[in-house]
This record gives C-alpha cells, sequence and structure tokens, in this order.
C-alpha cells in the first residue's frame, strides 16, 4: 500500500490549488481516504475524508465551502480541491488511508 501526495505550492491568498494523491496496492473504492495538514510548530489536523465508494465524505469547519474533496477510481487518485485559500492554510498536507501516510506536499499560502 502506497500513497503518494503532489500538487502543493506557492499561492496568494485568495487563490486555489488541487493537491493529489496517487494510491497503489489496494482497490481505492474499499477504503476511506483522509487528508491532513500540519503546521510549524502544530499538531497534525484533519482537514477532509472521503469515504469508502463516495458514500460520505467531511470537512474540518476551517475549510466547509472552500475545500472540495473527490475521488477518481480509475486513475487510482483522490484529490482536494483548495479554493480561497488563506494563510492559515499553510502547511504540510498528508493524504492516508489506515496505517499509510503519504509524503506529504507543502502548501504555503502567503502575499
Amino acid at each position: 500500500v502506497q500513497l503518494q501526495a503532489s500538487g502543493g505550492g506557492l499561492v496568494q491568498p485568495g487563490e486555489s490549488l488541487r493537491p493529489s494523491c496517487v494510491t497503489s496496492g489496494f482497490t481505492l473504492d474499499y477504503y476511506p481516504i483522509g487528508w491532513f495538514r500540519q503546521a510549524p510548530g502544530k499538531e497534525r489536523e484533519g482537514v477532509s475524508c472521503i469515504s469508502s465508494r463516495a458514500g460520505s465524505i467531511s470537512y474540518a469547519d476551517s475549510v466547509k465551502g472552500r475545500f472540495t474533496i473527490s475521488r477518481d477510481a480509475d486513475n487510482n487518485t483522490v484529490y482536494l480541491q483548495m479554493n480561497d485559500l488563506k494563510p492559515e492554510d499553510s502547511g504540510v498536507y498528508y493524504c492516508n488511508a489506515g496505517q499509510t501516510w503519504g509524503q506529504g506536499t507543502q502548501v504555503t499560502v502567503s502575499s
């Protein structure tokens, strides 16, 4: 089981990014996938989660209305569309499936 996150970057407040998490070694539709983030000096926090077969989706209150999680089972990929980014969204973003974590992708929102 492997997860590989990419698609982070440096953007200005109000801009968008769409990190992706490419999975391998398991059938994506059978597992919930979560996105987490960790800012310097802070604990890792949950951002969004999509259940198996996209039956349910949840978001942290801080990102509701701005972030959208989706999954593409044909390409074994989970996306996190992030709009109207704020400086407090900065951090390393990780995807997770059970006990497995991806390596993280850096998101920096700064003017």
